[in-house]
């Protein structure tokens, strides 16, 4: 008899234990989630410790956690607080197995830990891992959308997992052939376009600012467009005007897009207190619009950013950077300190820091040519073309500096919409460094094909991508590679 009240005891206390679990977007947890995206770490932590008094089993807890971490790693790069945290990954998804399955969240929570997690491995290197992860993601949110088809934030992720394993660079679509996964950029980027305009038209209105943020970052980093400047800006006016986010990404598209006066505009206001998340990408982009401008102040921020940031990415472009402050200043003695300092601190994981060490190990520059490329970078391209119109190629020393010399005036004059003078310029810039181990001829091939892909002319612009393709053993091969793989499936060549 025991025995059996006993059983019967447990029975109910299970129901009851399920009947709590759940998944619940309430007041406390949607503001929340607008904290987190605002980048207000601290008060999202309150209000989750806040909803797990009142709704311990609310599955929504464990989905908001994970998206602190992400955005903590995002900022920091850290790969100490990588390895300390990336366990979490398999503990969330195993304590969201066990909440309600009768919800359009049960699959998508799960998703959104292991999609947010495969995009985290994947910057810090665990490709593996992090391809399994997002296949584990896609897999989850198709049969998500077949239960819940009307569920937009499960869209949301659909069209994210479309846009990534759309933007696989040629050299590793056999890895996502032989997991069986593909996807479309622009098919990903059409949905993501749609949410965000009927998204606040529903209950799911705070995603909004989410898939503002992923649209953003897929025009600059992915489809590296350089003309969407006011409309991406335009997207990011309905953002928390108090929020770090918001500052971030219109400080990152300015600058990406050669608004230079604008980039310093947003990053000067950006809020610092211990309310927010430390971001020190804000410091670099700062400092490298600073020194666009050849603004003073630059190296204030490049050492902030060297001084603040834990990861391993622009340590050695910061010190580049703050070296050719200095040689622009003709102080050598710093110019000479910094140099040494790219050549031994910080990481070659990334390309930008691979070429600037190698730009630290070559000759020294021409200052009006290093002047040019600042200016230019900044969108100042009459001050840019001032500094160098007036240069006879053959007054230079180094071959390097021809080159570049050609290759800057053709990316000034296609900038300022004299194509023909573009073209001539880059024509040299190709003939005189198509063999050299410097990327100006490899990207002005690439840029050429621009240029006649724009005009129509589709057979001339095939056969530049195809000689970018070509060019071996330069600076940037990979990307400028991608580049023009990616026009030629562009214009079915």
């Amino acid at each position: 008899m025991a025995k059996k009240l006993l059983l019967v005891c447990f029975f109910f206390l299970c129901c009851r234990l399920s009947a709590f679990a759940n998944f619940t977007y309430d007041t406390n947890c949607i503001d929340a989630y607008k904290a987190i995206y605002s980048f207000r770490i601290n008060d999202a932590k309150l209000l989750i410790q806040k909803e797990r008094g009142q709704n311990p089993q609310n599955g929504i807890i464990i989905l908001l956690e994970n998206y602190i971490d992400y955005f903590n790693l995002l900022a920091s790069e850290s790969k100490t607080d990588y390895d300390r945290l990336k366990d979490n990954r398999s503990a969330r998804v195993s304590a969201l197995e066990n909440n309600e399955k009768n919800s359009p969240y049960y699959l998508f929570s799960q998703a959104e830990v292991y999609l947010q997690w495969g995009m985290l491995k994947g910057k810090f290197g665990d490709y593996f891992s992090s391809s399994m992860d997002l296949k584990k993601a896609a897999n989850l949110l198709r049969e998500n959308a077949q239960k819940y088809p009307d569920f937009l934030p499960n869209q949301k992720s659909i069209a994210l997992i479309n846009v990534i394993f759309g933007a696989v660079p040629p050299n590793l679509k056999s890895v996502t052939r032989f997991l069986g996964m593909s996807g479309n950029v622009q098919g990903g980027i059409r949905q993501l376009e749609e949410l965000r305009t009927t998204l606040p038209k529903t209950k799911y209105s705070f995603y909004k600012d989410e898939v503002v943020f992923f649209l953003c970052k897929i025009d600059i980093d992915i489809l590296r467009n350089k003309n969407n400047y006011a409309k991406l800006v335009s997207y990011l006016g309905g953002m928390d005007n108090n929020g770090l986010l918001k500052v971030y990404l219109q400080g990152y598209v300015a600058s990406k897009t050669a608004h230079n006066d604008e980039a310093i505009g947003f990053l000067e206001t950006a809020p610092r207190s211990n309310q927010y998340l430390d971001v020190p990408a804000i410091y670099y982009l700062l400092g490298n619009a600073k020194l666009n401008r050849l603004d003073k102040d630059a190296p204030v921020f490049l050492n902030k950013y060297i001084k603040d940031y834990k990861g391993r990415n622009y340590i050695k472009d910061a010190y580049l950077k703050l070296a050719y402050f200095y040689l622009l200043e003709n102080d050598v003695k710093k110019y000479d300190s910094y140099l040494k300092l790219v050549q031994s601190k910080g990481y070659v994981l990334d390309e930008k820091d691979q070429q600037a060490l190698r730009e630290a190990n070559d000759d020294r520059p021409d200052t009006g040519l290093l002047k040019a490329r600042f200016y230019f970078d900044g969108g100042y391209y009459n001050k840019a073309l001032a500094e160098i119109k007036n240069k006879d190629a053959n007054s230079l020393k180094l071959l390097r500096d021809k080159i570049e010399l050609c290759y800057r005036l053709g990316r000034i004059y296609e900038k300022t919409d004299k194509p023909n003078d573009a073209l001539v310029n880059y024509q040299k810039a190709i003939s005189l460094g198509k063999t050299s181990r410097y990327y100006y001829a490899a990207n002005a091939a690439v840029r050429v094909g621009n240029i006649y892909e724009q005009k129509g002319d589709i057979n001339r612009a095939a056969s530049f991508y195809n000689q970018a393709i070509d060019m071996k053993d330069h600076e940037y091969q990979n990307s400028i590679q991608n580049e023009a793989k990616e026009a030629l499936k562009r214009i079915n060549r």
